[in-house]
């Protein structure tokens, strides 16, 4: 009875040996496929030159795969002002476009918005002062939507009634500025920074100002 059991046992060993065996031979097989499979949808894809719209010097910014070229639309990229004019101190100012459309090799994008970096930002900001923060939407002259939101950052701080007044002046000056400007006027007089420079100008009038920034724009809207 007793050498029943041990050679039971030894049986029961070497049975669940075999099917670990079994089992791992087939797991290498499947990962074997799978690993296949993976090369061969590598293999399927396309690459593809992303450029910027004309506006930004139609200059190369990347490249990228894809196994239809449906599949990059809407897609979204980010550059810098820096990577587009070789300026080093533009390297903050953080562009993002979205391809809209591929011809044979090629992707072409278009502007959707900015935004200057948070580093940036806290950079300008320092004990004793006042960030005052204007947030507007304009419409340019063919219809598009931009939401621009301003900051100023004041060399002292400042009471909250002339932060109310700053806020409101730079909402205002920012519809005067884009009134009547085409998408393109407005995009250049955004990322150069002459806009910015045009608020800080009126707005310095009100509370010594340090600083006058457009942090970021988002196109909201196209025209139909």
């Amino acid at each position: 009875m007793r050498i029943s059991r041990v050679l039971l046992y030894t049986y029961q060993i070497r049975y669940n040996k075999q099917l670990i065996g079994k089992n791992n031979y087939k797991g290498d097989k499947m990962a074997k496929a799978r690993r296949r499979r993976v090369r061969d949808t590598w293999k399927e894809k396309k690459w593809y030159k992303i450029m910027t719209p004309k506006d930004f010097g139609d200059a190369e910014i990347g490249t990228t795969p894809a196994r239809d070229p449906d599949m990059l639309l809407k897609r979204g990229v980010e550059s810098s002002m820096r990577e587009l004019t070789g300026d080093f101190s533009k390297q903050y100012i953080k562009l993002h476009f979205q391809i809209n459309n591929v011809a044979g090799d090629v992707a072409n994008t278009k502007f959707v918005g900015h935004q200057v970096t948070t580093d940036y930002v806290r950079s300008m900001i320092r004990r004793g002062t006042s960030r005052i923060d204007s947030i507007a939407d304009v419409t340019t002259k063919e219809g598009y939507k931009v939401n621009v939101h301003i900051i100023a950052i004041t060399v002292k701080r400042a009471k909250s009634s002339q932060q109310k007044y700053i806020r409101e002046t730079m909402g205002r000056i920012i519809q005067e500025l884009s009134d009547g400007k085409t998408f393109q006027e407005l995009v250049e007089g955004v990322v150069s920074g002459k806009m910015a420079s045009s608020i800080y100008h009126e707005t310095k009038k009100i509370y010594p100002l340090k600083r006058v920034e457009i942090i970021k724009t988002q196109v909201v809207e196209e025209p139909k």
